[in-house]
């Protein structure tokens, strides 16, 4: 039998050749997209990005056993970032820290007061502020098409701060733009990530600043104000013009020292009008400026500090034609208030500048950072960095009805400000004709000095009421007569003593009369210094006085807003002289430099006022700008005056002669 010709053997053949048949090919697999990154936080951001983030924290020594005072070290980066529709101008970065932190150090920005590092942030009240260099301006995406460089900045802080261990996260409070014109809500924080982020939106309250047609903000008022102006530019160096101004009526610099910080490698070839308190080399010498400068004369160099101090020169510099001859230099470093002299509120000189690669060209500008100023026995002066401003506008020297601009100026901004802990330079002490006891200044008013050696004294005991006599030598001088006049009038006396005042400068207000229709005040004032002072001036504020002052008849008096009275020395007054010897100086107590003058008031246009009671005495006596030292008493109107019979002993003596006359 033939099985293939057999039907069903044909059947199983096919199915067989069909069961080994190559299978049908698959339908095309649809390709799996690539997953989309989820956008980040700044792009739902239309305003300024802010952002913090916390990238390191290291426990460090030493080990506490108290984990609220353990220190660590931190890294962390702030960024900001212009997603608005304007250009952000001379930002500055509010950051809370709440930690105790120090700044060791900060890359990317500066702090905008220009304080050295290590900076401890408890000093600052509210937050700690941070500008942007070298980006302190950023300008939108639109104009720059997104290019980050130009539209944002980054900060990265490296510092210490105490205490919140693992697992806390130790952010700032918020982050925020010192501008008024921007709002920023509370951040969002991401605690997995250690980081926190907010978005600032246009203030729809706010007021725009005008700016003029070059495009920069207009300049800002202070107490004091530092232009630097770019006059000449070439490729490697440039010449700027430094000018300070004073606007506080009160305020005030003797011997000027002016500092900054080169951010950028630069050094000071020449200077005129000034000169750095330093001339040194070395830095370039041995740095990266003498390698590229291989063929320039060093020698001829001024400084290379990073940190280089300037100094006024003396006035018989001002017609050296090497180093003088600049309008408004050369005065010693003195800078008035405008109402005394216009003319000497202002100081200025040059500066020719090298710079350094990458900034080898001419259009190619960076200020210093880091402003400070200050002066012997003046006011502190807190500034801020310097901020892009319109082109200065200078008068032709020709003549012409025509002015030339700087080729950039920046502004620095200068307020008169104590920091924390700061002791005054100068104290007060109070007399009156009806009390025979001076109130002399606080123990410790300008500050106690840490003591090695030598006997001790009380920095916190209440000091010693004192003979008149007493205020006319110095404080080392006054034991004896203290410790006599508290026997005499049975004060209590301390031990160890109080500490004297410590100050350079004391000013005595004595009431002198007091009547119906008016009174008077005499002002002393006593320098203790070895230096003088030219040119001095005080201010009292008298609260309730003021409006019925009258004359001063040794020094030239003016009364001026917020009830203060501004005096200075006449022609021949104007010299505070220093401390000198007395007669004998084996034996002598040193003699301090005196000026005074009386102070007559009328009580006509201040009725009510009461002299003994507190009215007739200053709440506040600035000498040359710096705020002094109050006393926290005034002279007692109960105690009997000298050479006076007490009411009390009066009656006394009265009820004794009675008894006399009525024994038998």
């Amino acid at each position: 039998m033939d099985w293939c010709s057999r039907p069903s053997f044909v059947i199983l053949l096919v199915v067989l050749l069909l069961s080994v048949a190559p299978p049908a090919p698959a339908p095309a697999a649809t390709p799996t997209p690539a997953p989309v990154p989820a956008p980040s936080p700044d792009a739902f951001c239309n305003g300024i990005y802010l952002s913090y983030v916390l990238e390191k924290r290291e426990k460090i020594h030493p080990f506490t056993s108290d984990p609220a005072d353990q220190p660590y070290s931190f890294g962390a980066t702030a960024t900001v970032l212009n997603h608005g529709a304007s250009d952000l101008l001379s930002w500055t970065l509010l950051i809370p820290f709440r930690h105790r932190e120090l700044i060791v150090s900060v890359g990317g920005g500066v702090l905008t007061n220009g304080s050295t590092f290590p900076y401890n942030t408890t000093l600052d009240s509210n937050a700690t502020a941070f500008s942007g260099y070298p980006n302190t301006d950023l300008e939108t995406a639109i104009e720059t098409a997104n290019d980050l460089s130009q539209i944002g900045a980054k900060i990265t802080l490296v510092g210490t701060f105490f205490g919140s261990p693992p697992p806390s996260v130790p952010l700032p409070e918020f982050l925020s733009l010192d501008d008024p014109s921007y709002s920023c809500p509370r951040p969002t924080v991401y605690n997995d990530s250690y980081a926190m982020d907010t978005c600032c939106l246009p203030n729809p309250n706010y007021v725009p600043k005008e700016t003029n047609d070059t495009g920069f903000l207009p300049r800002l008022s202070g107490d004091l104000t530092i232009s630097y102006d770019v006059l000449q530019s070439y490729g490697s160096s440039y010449l700027a013009l430094v000018t300070i101004e004073n606007h506080n009526p009160l305020g005030r610099l003797d011997r000027w020292q002016l500092s900054w910080e080169w951010a950028r490698n630069e050094f000071i070839y020449s200077m005129k009008g000034a000169y750095p308190s330093v001339v040194d080399v070395s830095d370039c010498v041995f740095g990266k400026q003498g390698q590229y400068y291989q063929d320039l004369d060093f020698s001829k160099v001024l400084s290379c500090k990073r940190n280089p101090t300037i100094v006024d020169l003396t006035p018989w510099r001002y017609n050296d034609t090497d180093l003088g001859r600049i309008p408004h230099c050369c005065r010693n470093g003195t800078i008035l208030p405008p109402e005394m002299d216009p003319e000497q509120a202002v100081s200025a000189f040059q500066v020719q500048v090298y710079k350094m690669p990458p900034d080898l060209n001419r259009s190619v500008l960076f200020p210093p950072v880091n402003w400070n100023i200050s002066g012997t026995l003046n006011p502190d002066y807190q500034c801020g960095q310097a901020n892009r401003v319109s082109p200065t506008a200078f008068p032709d020297s020709s003549g012409l009805d025509s002015d030339s601009l700087a080729l950039a100026s920046w502004q620095v901004v200068c307020n008169i400000s104590r920091p924390k802990g700061a002791s005054p330079k100068c104290c007060v002490s109070f007399s009156a004709f009806y009390n025979d006891s001076v109130v002399p200044c606080k123990t410790c008013a300008c500050g106690c000095p840490a003591r090695t050696s030598g006997p001790t004294c009380n920095a916190t005991a209440a000091t010693l009421l004192l003979p008149p006599e007493a205020l006319l030598v110095p404080f080392d001088n006054r034991t004896a007569k203290a410790l006599a006049w508290a026997e005499i009038k049975h004060y209590n006396v301390p031990s160890p003593l109080p500490c004297g005042d410590y100050c350079g400068v004391s000013i005595n207000w004595h009431v002198l009369t007091n009547y119906n229709k008016g009174w008077s005040a005499r002002v002393t004032l006593f320098n203790w210094r070895e230096d003088q002072f030219a040119d001095w001036f005080l201010a009292v504020r008298m609260d309730k006085a003021s409006a019925g002052y009258e004359q001063m008849y040794s020094f030239n008096g003016t009364a001026m807003g917020d009830n203060t009275i501004f005096m200075q020395g006449r022609p021949g007054l104007n010299y505070l002289n220093g401390e000198v010897n007395g007669n004998n100086p084996d034996s002598d107590p040193r003699v301090p430099g005196k000026q005074q003058s009386v102070i007559s008031f009328t009580k006509t246009k201040t009725p009510g006022i009461d002299i003994i009671a507190g009215d007739g005495y200053p709440s506040k006596v600035y000498f040359n700008g710096e705020e002094c030292s109050m006393p926290d008493m005034i002279p007692a109107n109960w105690a009997p005056r000298s050479g006076g019979i007490g009411l009390v002993t009066l009656l006394l003596l009265v009820l004794a002669v009675a008894l006399v006359i009525s024994e038998p």
